[in-house]
């Protein structure tokens, strides 16, 4: 919010509180991922506050809400730095990566390849949207995509960690050519990296008819969906035993 709230540092705190609550009531439902604010002084303290509680398996970052943009120094430092204590702390990051820019995409997600996944060490990345926003495949996304194919064609070995979560990237009324630019980015990438997702409840309150409905417009073949439906993100991983 702008003007930020006096008391929004309580507020990210309660929320977590909350979440974290949640699933240790449901562990074999829910796993928690906490809330940080990447270019808030809240971020790398928020981190600390969670590192050894076993009920705490990632955190979530949105760079859309949080005004975060991918072609300024300090915030790639601050993002970097954020990357860094998730690492350190065995937690898993899953992350919207898209920015407010209205030409967001390849270049930004460049400067996030070269300088800030690498503080992730081997930690779990989870991308939402496949690097866009839910709603429907644009031009920005296919380009931040586009950027990431490159990448991983080039150098496969440094994105084992990363995957792209397919949560509300197109809908029944995207165009036949955007969905078609899309399985070509998903069959370069490789279907290993994309896990099925549906950004409940934004597209709906009925999972099966998103899954059995809108899922199927999107022209992989049955191999290709076999694989994409039985990946599982690693999280839990961790070595200390969650």
């Amino acid at each position: 919010m702008q003007p930020e709230r006096k008391d929004a540092a309580d507020l990210l705190r309660a929320a977590n509180d909350w979440t974290v609550e949640l699933a240790r009531r449901h562990p074999q439902q829910l796993a928690a991922f906490i809330a940080v604010d990447p270019i808030r002084q809240t971020a790398l303290p928020e981190i600390a506050r969670w590192r050894n509680d076993p009920a705490v398996t990632g955190i979530k970052l949105h760079l859309t809400s949080s005004g975060v943009d991918l072609r300024k120094d300090e915030d790639i430092k601050a993002l970097a730095e954020v990357f860094h204590a998730a690492s350190e702390s065995n937690l898993a990051i899953m992350i919207h990566l898209r920015t407010q820019r209205m030409d967001y995409g390849a270049a930004d997600v460049q400067r996030f390849i070269n300088e800030v996944l690498p503080a992730a060490g081997d930690t779990p990345v989870q991308i939402a949207h496949a690097a866009g926003w839910g709603d429907d495949i644009d031009v920005q996304t296919l380009s931040a995509l586009g950027a990431f194919a490159d990448a991983i064609t080039a150098h496969p070995e440094k994105f084992r960690h990363v995957w792209f979560d397919l949560s509300g990237v197109w809908t029944d009324k995207s165009k036949p050519a955007d969905k078609d630019a899309l399985i070509a980015l998903i069959r370069r990438i490789g279907p290993e990296h994309f896990l099925p997702a549906s950004d409940w409840p934004y597209n709906g309150d009925d999972l099966v008819d998103y899954y059995s409905r809108v899922y199927p417009e999107l022209g992989l073949t049955p191999k290709e969906w076999a694989i994409i439906r039985g990946n599982v993100a690693p999280y839990g991983w961790a070595p200390r035993g969650r």
